[in-house]
Formats: C-alpha cells, sequence, structure tokens
C-alpha cells in the first residue's frame, strides 16, 4: 500500500447549492487530515456532508449545518475521517463567496 498526501479537493460553489467536493476513488481509502473553509465575502454560513456510498442527501451525514461564518473569516477543522471508496465529501455556500479546501491522505 502507498500513501499520497495531498490536497485533495478545493472549490468555491456557487450560492445555496449543495455540490461534491471529493469522493473516494475506487480501490482506495482515504483520511481527511484537516477541512479549511473561508468566508471571502459578507457573513454567510456553510454545510459539509459525509455521503457513505454516495447516498442521496440525509441530514444524518451532516457534520457541520448552517455554520455560521463571519465575513473575511477562515475556518479550520482538524478531524482525522477515515472513508471508502465511493464515499463523498458533499459543501454548501450561504453566499457563494465560500472557498472550501481538504487535505488528507489516499491510501492504495
Amino acid at each position: 500500500m502507498a500513501d499520497i498526501i495531498k490536497v485533495l479537493a478545493q472549490n468555491q460553489p456557487a450560492i445555496t447549492s449543495l455540490v461534491d467536493l471529493y469522493t473516494v476513488p475506487d480501490g482506495r481509502t482515504t483520511v481527511i487530515s484537516s477541512v479549511t473553509v473561508c468566508n471571502l465575502g459578507v457573513n454567510s454560513s456553510w454545510r459539509l456532508s459525509i455521503a457513505i456510498s454516495g447516498a442521496a442527501d440525509n441530514p444524518k451525514q451532516y457534520l457541520y449545518y448552517d455554520m455560521p461564518h463571519a465575513a473575511n473569516d477562515t475556518f479550520v477543522a482538524t478531524i482525522g475521517i477515515t472513508l471508502s471508496a465511493g464515499d463523498i465529501v458533499r459543501i454548501y455556500s450561504g453566499n457563494g463567496n465560500i472557498s472550501f479546501n481538504l487535505f488528507g491522505v489516499e491510501e492504495t
């Protein structure tokens, strides 16, 4: 097995759109080490969820839901979440001015 330490994903989703940030590739597992959320505009909120095996959106998947976020501020979470192939990290921006960065290790 090889470990690939990397930036797993970056995205700035459109306003009020739930989008896939990262999907664990086939044949791999991933450990998410941290996520950063940067508000590039006015006060807003955001969401982050984990969909096991790409399941449809469901309230039980949310790690953060309508998290309040001050303008020009950055939130950092050091998490350590282990995901399997096909699991999806999803994000949502309340104002379209929030960027998400996901860091971790993919194991083959």
